[in-house]
């Protein structure tokens, strides 16, 4: 099975990744792990990438393809592959098709986790981290939790980048980019909606149901 899941800043894309690769042997393909690690092998390409990458500029697809070709034939043997980070715009969704095509392979799933702006803003806006022990509470969900809390309130410190014009500018930039991909595929059996907004449990408990299917 190849799956894209797709979701907002804010989303839980991440921690639902994580668990399809635990607990259903997923190997899970980065855009960006792929970059990193020709960086580290220091070839000429692997330069190019850091200099555009320290720059704080995206790779261009033209770099971005062969890499990914590449790791596709590697992994062509694995069953199942969750894209992550790819693709990130309607050019690389076709691209994406077409070297999918060219080893006798298809995209069978594509989740979306749609969230609203709003509650993405509660979920990064009310974070907060325990510099103590590292554990992570909302002020908006775990004010419960938080008064508890045996490290105390002292500890507990929000990350500088996540303030509201940040938050909205993320959350913006994603939706208009992503747009063109998720038309791409809405119009497709493939293609399955979940409601973001809902628990982690129930987002997993939902994801169960398909991928069980």
């Amino acid at each position: 099975m190849k799956l894209i899941l797709f979701g907002p800043p804010g989303a839980g894309k991440g921690t639902q990744a994580q668990y399809i690769v635990k607990n259903y042997n997923f190997f899970q393909l980065s855009t960006g792990d792929l970059l990193r690690e020709e960086v580290e092998k220091k070839s000429l390409l692997g330069n190019k990438i850091e200099k555009i990458i320290s720059k704080g500029d995206f790779v261009s697809d033209e770099i971005v393809n062969p890499l990914l070709i590449n790791a596709l034939k590697i992994q062509n043997k694995k069953k199942s592959i969750i894209f992550d980070g790819y693709p990130r715009n309607i050019s690389q969704a076709k691209n994406l098709e077409k070297i999918l095509d060219e080893i006798n392979q298809k995209i069978d799933l594509v989740i979306f986790l749609k969230v609203s702006r709003e509650t993405i803003q509660k979920r990064i806006l009310g974070r907060i981290t325990c510099q103590k022990c590292n554990m992570t509470f909302n002020e908006f969900f775990n004010q419960e939790e938080i008064k508890n809390h045996s490290c105390g309130k002292d500890n507990l410190k929000r990350r500088k980048d996540d303030n509201e014009e940040t938050v909205i500018t993320r959350y913006d930039t994603y939706m208009e980019k992503t747009k063109p991909v998720l038309d791409f595929y809405s119009d497709k059996e493939v293609f399955i909606e979940i409601d973001g907004g809902l628990k982690i449990e129930e987002i997993t408990a939902k994801i169960d149901q398909i991928l069980k299917v």
